[in-house]
């Protein structure tokens, strides 16, 4: 019971955060900023277009795809999961697998990974779309699994992470952690590497654990709950982690963003700041999509802000990516966003899918593939 509890409490929690503006109650909320003008400098291309079943529902799923070589792999809420050539658009297989899925999409060591709401974590071929395993876990899975072709990585819902054998699925360990009283609903996908699994918790921490046995080799707490209320006192870390150059950046809700070091777990620098969908690094920056629709730029060196962009405030921000000499992001109007890496001003937009924008863009060399809430997958380049 008390697991049901606190999914119900999540659910609503997440509702509040996210869905700004929709309030019945005596105090009247702010719209979402009105788009603001600006001289184009940039003009995106729109290279293929390929529509993903129902794309992301309406439990506000952030089913990123996922590149593994020359193909992207995506899959709707529905279980219809797709391999496409990335280049061209051309589908290379399909599987529909008619479950809830809520945590997509891993990929690599010729597999493609995909998590449940009824707590199973499925593993493709990632060559032919044939199912290879299925392994049930603690809870709902609402991030994409890992791999480092060793072992998968997944983290549920209830603040657990369990290490399944790539090749069989069969459980190699699990990470007990009691989640907070009160939480967001989500979690940050892992981040797994040859000897290390990364990942930030609800109670504002992150952890490192050895993969072959799961012994936490160091914790960090980013975040100290503050405040009377259980509202008040919500740290998450639901927006990911970020890895680059042996610093883990990470952002938590009502807490801070930070770099730490990889392999101890210092920290390095740290900045109030409030996110529930994450950040991005390029050029020795960070750039965080706040909870009030801010696009912030922080040095990483002064760990102070270089530039604060506010004109899309409570627009729903994704997390942003770093899209060339750019800062790319989507709101809940599904407008793709390009602002100025050095100064945050805008340089490009494209309206991707008129559902919206939610899922983190995804870039790899010089393309950028946007997945909107209504299935649309578009790959974008600079013209």
């Amino acid at each position: 019971m008390r697991d049901v509890m606190r999914w119900k409490y999540a659910a609503l929690l997440a509702l509040a955060v996210l869905a700004a503006g929709c309030s019945s109650n005596s105090k009247k909320e702010l719209p979402p900023a009105e788009l603001p003008d600006f001289t184009e400098e940039v003009e995106l291309k729109k290279e293929w277009s390929r529509s993903v079943g129902d794309g992301q529902g309406d439990s506000f799923n952030m089913l990123v795809p996922a590149v593994d070589g020359d193909q992207i792999f995506a899959s709707d809420v529905n279980g219809e999961v797709m391999a496409l050539n990335r280049f061209s658009g051309d589908k290379l297989w399909e599987q529909d697998l008619d479950l809830p899925v809520s945590g997509a999409v891993g990929a690599g060591y010729g597999l493609v990974l995909l998590g449940t709401l009824k707590g199973e974590v499925i593993a493709l071929d990632a060559a032919t779309g044939e199912e290879k395993w299925r392994s049930r876990v603690t809870s709902e899975v609402l991030a994409a699994p890992a791999t480092n072709g060793d072992v998968v990585v997944v983290q549920t819902q209830d603040d657990r992470l369990i290490a399944l054998d790539a090749a069989t699925g069969n459980q190699r360990w699990i990470y007990e952690n009691t989640p907070a009283v009160l939480t967001l609903r989500g979690t940050g996908a892992p981040i797994v590497t040859s000897r290390l699994a990364f990942a930030g918790l609800s109670s504002g921490k992150v952890i490192a654990l050895d993969t072959q046995r799961g012994l936490p080799v160091w914790e960090q707490r980013v975040a100290v709950p503050q405040g009377r209320s259980e509202l008040e006192r919500v740290v998450d870390i639901d927006g990911g982690l970020v890895l680059s150059d042996n610093v883990l950046y990470v952002v938590s809700y009502q807490g801070r963003v930070a770099g730490l070091d990889l392999e101890s777990g210092r920290i390095l620098w740290q900045r109030e700041a409030s996110s529930n969908v994450g950040l991005a690094q390029g050029l020795g920056n960070v750039y965080v999509s706040l909870a009030n629709g801010t696009i912030e730029g922080i040095d990483e060196r002064s760990a102070s802000a270089l530039w604060s962009n506010e004109a899309l405030a409570r627009r729903q921000l994704s997390a942003p990516e770093v899209f060339s000499s750019y800062v790319a992001f989507g709101d809940f109007e599904g407008y793709l966003h390009l602002v100025s890496q050095v100064d945050g001003r805008f340089v490009g937009r494209e309206r991707i899918d008129s559902d919206g924008l939610r899922a983190r863009p995804l870039v790899v060399g010089d393309w950028l593939y946007a997945f909107g809430n209504s299935g649309d997958l578009v790959a974008l380049t600079i013209r």
